[in-house]
């Protein structure tokens, strides 16, 4: 009867350990996804715009829609930022941090007075750290492993 309890504790121990070991690596998961979907936000905002400007410049109703889009930008960092990372991506989710504060800082820049700054906005470095950000997915990818 002890021999059946002590394989019993130890039987129980092995599937806790394996449990928590799948719960880290479903948080890593869910982590790496979460800032690929972050990245690929900032991505498509950077490849679009260089247009969403140019339009913006003639066209006011397009000026307001990349208004939209650089305040729901802001909206998606600060949210990104909250996450709480597992402990093997703290670092680099750290690193991200800091990029999206200096981000941040860059769209405040451009939304003077809430309002659209174009001229500041084409002489912005925004899609220069958005580049610097994005050259973080490579590591992002290698979380998802």
């Amino acid at each position: 009867m002890k021999k059946m309890m002590i394989l019993l504790l130890i039987l129980s121990s092995m599937s806790l350990s394996a449990c928590s070991f799948l719960e880290g690596a479903n948080q890593s998961l869910q982590y790496a996804e979460q800032a690929k979907e972050h990245l690929n936000k900032l991505t498509n905002f950077a490849e679009q715009a260089p247009q969403m400007i140019e339009e913006a410049l003639t066209n006011p109703e397009a000026k307001q829609k990349l208004e939209a889009q650089l305040i729901q930008l802001k909206k998606d960092i600060e949210q990104f930022n909250l996450i709480n990372a597992p402990q093997i991506a703290k670092d680099l989710h750290q690193q991200l941090v800091d990029k999206n504060k200096e981000l941040l800082q860059e769209i405040n820049n451009v939304l003077a007075d809430g309002h659209l700054a174009l001229d500041q906005l084409e002489n912005s470095p925004i899609i220069s750290t958005i580049n610097d950000i994005t050259s973080l997915i490579n590591r992002i990818q290698n979380l998802g492993l």
